[in-house]
């Protein structure tokens, strides 16, 4: 296959799939094995301690939890009275203050990441979510929540023990706010929800689809920025992932937890973030044209000066062939 340039159908960015650079699918497996830290001394085997004495929510219960979220210890935002929000102008410069709300939800297995957990506790991580986002979202102050998961070093995880982040911002993040303006674009254009459309197109096409079941569908993306991205996402046309209904969360998360099972067997465990892109929470009226997903992206591509430089990312696996090497497995 030669190189060729592939516009992404939401966001219109390009992305250079460039297969001649030779790299084959088994050359983005993980080489080194991540290095397990011991049980004895995780600050997450207590997450009240972990969160200053806090726990925010705990299923089922205190005593014999399974999951709990807690405060973060070291927060990138923090929040207090309402007149912590200030907005002022530092010359030019528009500033606001960082207020907002970090937490984070661990699970009690020390070495069971998300593809290792069981069908219930998976859904329960998801239901915790959304538990979280709907108390979270009743700040008026907020315009967005984050929810997001660094599995391993290369990831940004600095902890072993398997947890989660939920960050409430004043503010709608460039990336998010880049897919909501594509995903608007295309509905004007074309009265169908882009994200539709590429669900409809991967299984007309049937070459990168790694997985689906009734209500959800994993699959390699067309015009993938990274090697093995992995978009996951419901069948049905749903701009807020905190509307979701159990019945949709239960197949998104079979789907991706057999997603990412095949991609630790594929690539020899491989760091990965996920994270969920979602509407906004404020204006729900607004956002009937979007539709909420889970993006999944193992850590094996390095962006160098070109991808920096002119924010085309090169991709240096054909799409196809990644999904066939995951189906694989």
């Amino acid at each position: 296959m030669k190189s060729e340039l592939r516009q992404n159908l939401v966001s219109g960015d390009w992305v250079l799939v460039a297969p001649g650079r030779g790299k084959k699918p088994d050359h983005f497996k993980e080489s080194k094995k991540r290095e397990k830290q011991p049980k004895q001394g995780c600050v997450f085997e207590n997450p009240k301690k972990a969160g200053g004495g806090k726990v925010l929510l705990s299923y089922p219960n205190n005593k014999s939890w399974r999951l709990q979220i807690v405060p973060n210890k070291y927060p990138a935002v923090t929040h207090g009275k309402k007149e912590d929000l200030i907005e002022k102008y530092y010359g030019p410069f528009k500033v606001i203050s960082g207020f907002g709300y970090h937490e984070l939800l661990i699970t009690r297995g020390h070495t069971v990441n998300f593809p290792k957990l069981g069908e219930e506790d998976a859904l329960l991580v998801f239901k915790a979510f959304r538990e979280r986002y709907l108390e979270i979202a009743q700040d008026k102050n907020l315009s967005y929540v984050s929810i997001f998961h660094n599995w391993g070093l290369k990831a940004g995880a600095s902890v072993y023990h398997p947890h989660y982040q939920i960050l409430g911002i004043p503010v709608i993040p460039p990336s998010v706010s880049h897919s909501l303006k594509g995903s608007a674009k295309y509905m004007k254009k074309y009265n169908k929800c882009a994200h539709c459309e590429q669900i409809a197109w991967e299984k007309k096409q049937k070459k990168r689809i790694i997985f689906e079941n009734k209500h959800a569908i994993a699959f390699i993306p067309f015009a993938s920025k990274e090697p093995f991205e992995i978009r996951v996402t419901i069948k049905k046309h749903t701009p807020f992932f905190e509307d979701t209904k159990d019945v949709y969360l239960l197949s998104v998360t079979k789907v991706l937890r057999r997603a990412l099972q095949k991609l630790e067997k594929a690539l020899n465990k491989p760091d990965y973030n996920f994270f969920i892109h979602t509407a906004p929470v404020r204006d729900k009226n607004n956002y009937n044209y979007y539709h909420w997903h889970i993006e999944a992206i193992p850590r094996t591509n390095i962006s160098a000066g070109f991808e920096l430089g002119t924010d085309i990312e090169i991709n240096p696996l054909d799409p196809d062939a990644a999904a066939k090497f995951l189906r694989k497995n």
